[in-house]
């Protein structure tokens, strides 16, 4: 579990450096900067939640209007949910920083889950989005659905409440349906454990589920 935490404070770090370094090229080659169009909000802080746009961090509260490209990150203790376009919503732990790399409403568009735990929840009969959510752990594409994915028993897991997604990392894929589950392989010993890059497709149980969402403050 520490291994998992410091990888992602690590992976969180390089990222900022990323787009610390890509802003300041922007702004040193005279580059327009891009349309700040809403593109969401804010709906609900508790406790320290910042964004971070052209190298500019600033803390936000409900209401906050959000762009492409702002990286949306919670602190210790503190949890955050925002709305993209009309119906998507996506739920964030603590010490969580997703990424709004690019989203058009009701369309799709691509999220990256920096560090932490979130729930992307879209409810049923709704028309389908094409997303895609990038970790450090592997790609998940989405197509209208309700899932968990974060830190989970020791290992990096995607749980769906309804609907299903495609997760590919490595060399292996899996397509994981309503009330199934995988864990994803962090290092040579569990990949070893499990035989591939992820274990197998299970359902998961109650316990299990409700531990996964009080990492973001559903329970």
């Amino acid at each position: 579990m520490q291994d998992i935490d410091q990888f992602h404070k690590i992976v969180a770090l390089r990222r900022r450096e990323i787009l610390a370094g890509a802003a300041a090229l922007a702004v040193a080659n005279g580059l327009p900067a891009r349309a700040s169009q809403a593109i969401g909000s804010l709906i609900d802080a508790r406790g320290m939640v910042l964004k971070r746009q052209n190298d500019v961090e600033t803390q936000i509260a409900s209401g906050a209007e959000l762009i492409d490209n702002d990286l949306v990150a919670t602190r210790e203790e503190s949890f955050a949910s925002m709305s993209l376009g009309a119906d998507t919503k996506i739920l964030m732990g603590p010490n969580t920083e997703v990424l709004l790399d690019t989203f058009l409403a009701e369309q799709g568009g691509t999220l990256e889950l920096v560090s932490g735990d979130m729930v992307f929840d879209r409810p049923e009969g709704l028309p389908k989005i094409d997303l895609t959510i990038r970790t450090t752990f592997g790609q998940i594409g989405v197509r209208g659905t309700k899932f968990f994915t974060g830190r989970s028993r020791g290992n990096f897991a995607v749980f769906v409440e309804h609907g299903q997604v495609e997760i590919s990392s490595g060399e292996t894929v899996r397509r994981i349906g309503a009330g199934e589950g995988v864990d994803i392989a962090t290092d040579a010993k569990t990949r070893s454990l499990f035989g591939s890059d992820m274990s197998e497709t299970k359902t998961w149980g109650k316990a299990r589920i409700d531990e996964a969402y009080k990492k973001v403050g559903l329970l």
